[in-house]
């Protein structure tokens, strides 16, 4: 009998393994969906299926056995020709690996098959679809937490530079309590020291790196489904799937990725009737590529669609009062006003569009990683989005400045450029506006913003200001001293800062203080929230 440890072990083994088997199921079914004969396809569906019935058996989870062995036997019949692998039977039996993705998550082994089971097993058996459902787009989103496989060599290497890097700091302190040794014996020891745990901390980054393709792979159903609840057809093609980040990244990346998806196809992609007549395949091409730039990933998600309608987006624009009516705006400016909260252009809400919501979650989500989106069109041509982003959260590199005698990190992938403070600005407002290269940039000063900052006094030295990149463009924060550029490791914040907007963790200091990471587009937000707040004309004096 194996004990409480022992089977849990094998049970987050299980849980892996069948949510790696359902993700090639699923893949393999898409491509069976488009080519009903593609034998190899067919088969890895038929291997990831039994080997989930008989994992879950064993586990005793009855509902996902009972599930699985329904679509065995239905696979068994398209392998023996006795069934087509039709859309509709091919629509069956994905919506299985939703039920059995649904199954896995719940981790319940006592539960037998529901009568939502039962009903799915009953149609398993005859490959029919249920006409009361409908494929909704992000159906296959939800996911469970992945494990990480990592390569045994980097384990080894790993465990070796443990070993080393206590050698170093055992010999490093014989030198320090033997008084002879010269000061530059030992300063060459620590550097040797300092290699060591440079190349331990860029290993232990490589573990977290993960190819993209797996997950990108995912939104083939996405697709698909976004497609098939408006009547569309749309096609994605991956590139760049052997490209690496961190699996956290990867985490943040899944729900923007979605709404751009839906857009494209919601908005972007046309009916088959009006792309046959556009003289272009009925099918809307969507293609996902990733590539390294510069120490950073940059995402591009393309459509071959209709473009974006500029006139189309100032027209709404202006009738929500987000801008002038007839005001001149610059393309980019333009193309900027899809990503505003609860902006759309569609006539009607259907699953997908005109709610408002989708590509203000891709801007808020990207700025919250600190990356940037833009996007670029082309009337008839096509819309491409475009995601830069850093390669880890766990490592932040940043200009650190001091506000009050604490420490601050504004991310690098922000600042444009820091600079005296001008002396004729007003040297108390929380808020103001400064003219930088003949622009007009608001600023803040970062002191007023957190609890503890304004208690210490700021004495005669001279202010400066980092200029830094947000969505809406440029902004200036003001702080008392810049202490230059660093690379710090990311720790969550002290728990009584948790939940401050404008603060996203800390990171230790080689004095072994604390320096506080600035989100720095939360920050702007909450300065334009409150602007918003103290610019709102209050009930009653609207009504006089």
């Amino acid at each position: 009998m194996l004990d409480e440890t022992s089977m849990a072990a094998l049970l987050e083994v299980f849980l892996a393994e069948s949510e790696e088997g359902l993700e090639s199921a699923e893949e393999a079914l898409l491509v069976l969906e488009r080519n009903p004969d593609d034998e190899e396809a067919l088969a890895l569906v038929f291997r990831a299926v039994h080997t989930i019935k008989g994992n879950a058996g064993v586990f005793d989870f009855h509902g996902m056995a009972a599930v699985a062995h329904a679509m065995e036997d239905l696979l068994d019949r398209i392998r023996a020709r006795h069934t087509a692998a039709s859309q509709v039977v091919v629509s069956t039996l994905l919506e299985a690996v939703d039920v059995l993705r649904g199954l896995l998550l719940e981790q319940d082994r006592t539960r037998e098959p529901g009568l939502r089971e039962q009903r799915l097993i009953a149609r398993l058996a005859t490959g029919a679809r249920d006409e009361n459902r409908r494929d909704r787009a992000g159906l296959s989103a939800q996911r469970m937490t992945h494990t990480l496989r990592i390569d045994v060599a980097r384990l080894d290497r790993l465990v070796d530079l443990t070993g080393e890097i206590g050698v170093a700091r055992g010999r490093i302190g014989q030198m320090l309590e033997d008084s002879d040794v010269p000061r530059e014996v030992v300063l060459e020891a620590e550097r040797d020291a300092d290699l060591l745990y440079l190349e331990m901390q860029e290993l232990v980054m490589k573990l977290r790196m993960v190819p993209v393709g797996p997950s990108f792979r995912q939104l083939q159903r996405v697709v698909r489904d976004a497609a098939q609840s408006l009547g569309k057809e749309a096609e994605l093609t991956i590139e760049g799937g052997d490209v690496e980040v961190d699996m956290t990244i990867i985490e943040h990346l899944r729900d923007p990725l979605i709404h751009m998806i839906r857009n494209s196809i919601g908005h972007g992609i046309e009916d088959p009737d009006q792309r046959r007549a556009a003289g272009k395949p009925t099918a809307g091409k969507l293609l996902l590529r990733s590539v390294h730039d510069s120490g950073s990933i940059v995402i591009e998600l393309s459509d071959d669609g209709a473009g974006i309608d500029r006139k189309r987006i100032a027209q709404r624009a202006a009738q929500r009062g987000l801008i002038a009516e007839g005001a001149s705006l610059s393309e980019k400016e333009t193309l900027d006003l899809i990503f505003h909260p609860g902006f759309s252009t569609a006539d009607e809400v259907t699953d997908l569009s005109g709610r408002g919501v989708g590509l203000d979650v891709v801007r808020r989500n990207i700025d919250a990683i600190h990356g940037s989106v833009t996007v670029e069109s082309r009337q008839a041509e096509g819309t491409t989005f475009r995601l830069r982003l850093p390669l880890t959260l766990a490592i932040v590199e940043g200009l650190r400045v001091g506000v009050a005698g604490e420490s601050f990190i504004l991310p690098m992938a922000g600042v444009v450029e820091a600079l005296r403070f001008p002396q004729e600005a007003d040297a108390d407002a929380a808020t103001g506006v400064l003219t930088h290269r003949g622009e007009s940039v608001p600023y803040l000063r970062l002191r007023h913003r957190f609890p503890g900052a304004l208690d210490a006094k700021r004495g005669n030295t001279r202010e400066n200001v980092v200029i830094v990149r947000y969505a809406r463009g440029h902004a200036g924060v003001v702080v008392d001293e810049l202490h230059g550029e660093c690379q710090s490791v990311v720790k969550p914040l002290p728990r009584p800062l948790r939940g401050i907007a404008g603060l996203s963790g800390s990171a230790i200091l080689p004095n072994g203080g604390i320096a506080f990471i600035v989100d720095v587009p939360a920050l702007l937000q909450v300065e334009v929230d409150r602007g918003r707040a103290h610019s709102r004309p209050s009930r009653r004096s609207n009504q006089q």
